[in-house]
């Protein structure tokens, strides 16, 4: 079996072709069972952020598995496969190892060091887990992403590198705005990212924070907890006018913001200076051409990009590197040797029942061996039995760590006849 991820990202395909690509968490769990029912895939998981879609699975052929998680991605995107494939990136084995743990240190990040994405990972762990299509490589490789990740942001200053897309967000407006503390910001949406957003808004000081959101209690719950106020979503428009930064990031599939709202805000807005915007949804809430307007300011996700690749890196990134290289090293090598183990201790346990067969066989033929005569034949016949075993199996567990190493492995089965259901890892 191969470990196998098919995806797409920010970096491999435009902002248009990521909005059409997100999907809600519904049809994520539909994707990943989906995939999971294709013959040839042993498990999977799915990681869906706002930047990415990526599909991992255990696949029993490499090439077949391609196609399928290619061909599930575009029915469930519903975007055509011949459009989408010049954006997807395939990786297999020690590379989907490498993809997944340099991900999860925000290596691969728009905003280089974010923090956000080990608990985007740990979401897409535990949807597997609730739908049975973890097992047990999926389940070590997303464990051992997130070790890396924390592993990482411990050990070196990938932070001072990057950081968070809202953090990164509010930097670029500050550019066109001004200084955050004392402006008045308006916040739409009330989930992880927009409550992301407002926390940092009132940590920062801002003078008057509000919440919208479609269902007010949810609203209402995040406005209480940071000492703002909740507004229901109709009055949207009326804070606008009345705003300095506005940040917005729902699940809606169309515009929350659209040009002639966001010129109706302007008309009748009393705040002196520029209106700041910040879009972080995906798909968009903001209209692009809201950019055309005179007196807005509009940072979104693509903008995000841009700005974030222009950004100079820390050295710490080397450090980083390092990190993931290793502990992929690792990653594989202990793989290896759990694919090698149930041949090992097949061996063994067949070379036991075979020594246990003659020595019963012994005791019938010499029925009035002595006891002590009896022990030193039995001693004898297992030493020479682990010695026996001891250099091959000793050698097997040390090719298993080298790439193909698994080969030794089904090499003893065919020698010794081994019974495959007994070596299946």
């Amino acid at each position: 079996m191969s470990i196998l991820v098919v995806g797409l990202s920010h970096r491999s395909a435009p902002v248009t072709v990521l909005e059409r690509a997100a999907l809600t968490s519904d049809a994520k769990g539909k994707l990943l069972q989906d995939t999971f029912a294709v013959e040839l895939v042993t498990e999977a998981a799915l990681l869906g952020t706002c930047n990415r879609i990526e599909l991992y699975a255990g696949v029993d052929k490499f090439h077949a598995g391609v196609t399928e998680l290619s061909t599930l991605l575009a029915q469930h995107c519903e975007i055509g496969l011949k459009e989408l494939i010049p954006h997807l990136y395939v990786h297999c084995e020690d590379r989907a190892v490498h993809h997944l743990f340099s991900v999860a240190c925000g290596l691969d990040s728009m905003v280089v060091g974010e923090g956000q994405i080990l608990g985007q990972i740990k979401d897409a762990l535990s949807l597997g887990q609730e739908l049975h299509t973890a097992g047990r490589i999926i389940n070590d490789l997303f464990q051992e992403a997130l070790r890396v990740g924390k592993r990482a942001h411990s050990e070196t200053g990938i932070d001072k590198a990057g950081q968070s897309l809202v953090t990164f967000g509010l930097a670029q407006l500050t550019q066109v705005v001004g200084e955050l503390p004392g402006k008045r910001a308006l916040v739409v949406g009330a989930g992880s990212m927009s409550s992301l957003a407002a926390a940092t808004l009132a940590r920062v000081g801002v003078s008057e924070l509000v919440v919208a959101n479609r269902t007010l209690e949810r609203a209402e719950r995040l406005a209480q907890s940071l000492g703002g106020r909740a507004v229901p979503f109709a009055d949207v428009l009326g804070e606008l006018s009345r705003g300095d930064v506005v940040v917005s990031c729902t699940g809606a599939t169309g515009l929350v913001l659209d040009r002639d709202t966001v010129a109706a805000a302007l008309a009748a807005r009393t705040a002196p200076g520029p209106l700041g915007l910040l879009d972080l949804a995906m798909p968009r809430d903001i209209a692009g051409a809201v950019h055309e307007l005179d007196g807005v300011h509009l940072v979104d996700i693509e903008d995000l990009a841009n700005a974030s690749a222009a950004a100079p890196m820390a050295t710490d990134i080397d450090a980083v590197w390092r990190i993931v290289s290793a502990e992929v090293a690792s990653f594989g090598a202990a793989q290896r040797a759990a694919r090698i183990t149930p041949t090992v201790v097949a061996l063994r346990t067949m070379a036991a029942d075979v020594v246990s067969s003659e020595l019963s066989r012994l005791n019938g033929r010499l029925p009035d061996l002595d006891d002590k005569a009896r022990a030193e034949v039995t001693q004898s016949v297992r030493r020479v039995v682990d010695k026996l075993l001891h250099a091959p199996t000793v050698r097997v567990k040390e090719l298993s760590g080298v790439p193909g190493g698994a080969r030794y492995a089904d090499v003893l089965c065919e020698l010794f006849d081994l019974d495959s259901q007994a070596v299946v890892p």
